[in-house]
């Protein structure tokens, strides 16, 4: 999977996944996954999904759920945060949350963490990543073309979600090896670096 050109002038709206890419995460899926019997190689929603007993199903749901909350109530924002919300909202830049969360973690993590964005995309309104449908679904809102939206991650999905929808994409590493580069538009330390790919592109 190639990254799609990265034009940083084109960029009206930079979007973002939610967990270890705007605040922390410590999610443990190695054991959620053994306790909901979703084999290690499996992604998790989709693995509930398949479950044919609406009791099994409902159950799973709600031990993702209760870790979700739980993991909201411990969460820090991620180095540079706020320094890049703040920068969007000076520019008055488009921004949005896209997260494979549920909607109720999702916006309890926003809060908890005081973060100036009132878009939230979880895995309730569109099909979850690497799906593109939510992006798509903002740059018809927004009447912005696929080019002039941002999406950043930590992970392979995000990568492949913004691929998918024919948009450039940023890798954040948090001083990380960086495992998927090759499929990003834009590798960055933190996030605050993204600050300076747009500014240089915009002199």
């Amino acid at each position: 999977m190639p990254a799609i050109q990265l034009d940083t002038t084109s960029i009206k709206a930079i979007v973002f996944d939610l967990d270890n890419t705007l605040v922390s995460s410590n999610m443990d899926f190695k054991w959620l996954r053994e306790q909901i019997g979703c084999p290690l190689d499996s992604d998790l929603l989709s693995f509930v999904d398949t479950l044919n007993c609406p009791v099994e199903t409902e159950q799973a749901n709600a031990m993702i759920l209760q870790h979700e909350l739980d993991d909201a109530q411990h969460s820090t924002p991620m180095p540079g945060c706020m320094k890049l919300l703040d920068f969007i909202n000076a520019n008055q830049l488009q921004t949005a949350i896209i997260t494979r969360n549920c909607e109720q973690a999702a916006k309890q993590k926003v809060a908890h963490n005081q973060l100036d964005i009132s878009r939230i995309i979880s895995r309730e309104h569109y099909p979850p990543k690497p799906a593109p449908d939510s992006l798509l679904a903002l740059a018809k809102e927004w009447s912005l073309r696929a080019h002039q939206i941002l999406y950043v991650g930590d992970y392979l999905y995000d990568l492949q979600a913004a691929y998918n929808a024919n948009m450039p994409s940023c890798l954040v590493t948090h001083g990380q090896r960086a495992q998927f580069a090759d499929h990003a538009s834009l590798v960055v330390e933190y996030l605050d670096d993204i600050i300076d790919a747009i500014s240089r592109g915009s002199r």
